[in-house]
């Protein structure tokens, strides 16, 4: 049975693996400096990372100890993950993981659409389709979490890390408590009185002059 304690580097390594695979099959197993560019791209990828190439290194050793990834020997070392197989994972369902790996959680319009350069799913149907075979996986691969409140869909994130910490999506903030609220206000209102008081003063000054 696999771990379930991935790093978030072994995450990043093992989600570029699975997702090269689907998306650029002619060049996969991937060389190590095509897998650190992987690593390291700008785009589909959350959060943006600056690795080295020890690090990858390093991450691809301990995946294989997982049993996770294995060298292609060759002219030029090569590297290549063994979760579908592990995992007896679909095309489709490696696209899913392949992304919340890459990406963290997203609802499953997100995926979607974020997974068409490895797979193009045909309609939410299908995707949640998927979904379910992975949270029914014994042990569970991913998770549907709590709907955030004023979300119109639940989330999903993968279980490869262990517990997992939910946090608001970007570009939301949590709702102030209503106390801390109140005391910004008459601060701001304290703030606005003094402001006008010096402008009466001022004016004041300026009307004696006449």
């Amino acid at each position: 049975m696999p771990d379930f304690d991935l790093s978030p580097l072994e995450c990043r390594v093992l989600g570029c693996l699975l997702e090269k695979q689907l998306s650029t099959p002619d060049v996969y197993p991937l060389s190590m400096n095509s897998l650190l560019n992987a690593c390291n791209q700008s785009s589909n990828r959350e959060p943006v990372l600056a690795l080295v190439e020890a690090d990858v290194q390093e991450t691809v050793q301990s995946l294989i100890a997982r049993g996770l990834a294995e060298h292609w020997p060759g002219r030029v070392l090569k590297v290549a993950h063994t979760a579908k197989p592990t995992w007896n994972l679909s095309v489709q369902e490696g696209a899913l993981l392949a992304e919340l790996l890459l990406r963290g959680p997203q609802t499953p319009g997100e995926l979607r659409t974020n997974t068409r350069r490895m797979y193009n799913f045909l309609d939410l149907e299908e995707v949640e389709g998927c979904l379910a075979v992975l949270m029914e996986a014994d042990p569970p691969l991913v998770v549907r979490l709590t709907r955030a409140p004023g979300a119109r869909e639940a989330r999903v994130a993968h279980l490869l890390s262990g517990e997992v910490v939910t946090s608001a999506p970007q570009g939301s903030e949590p709702p102030a408590p209503r106390a801390g609220r109140l005391e910004h206000l008459e601060a701001e209102v304290a703030s606005l009185r003094e402001e006008l008081a010096e402008l009466r003063s001022a004016f004041e000054v300026f009307r004696a002059q006449f």
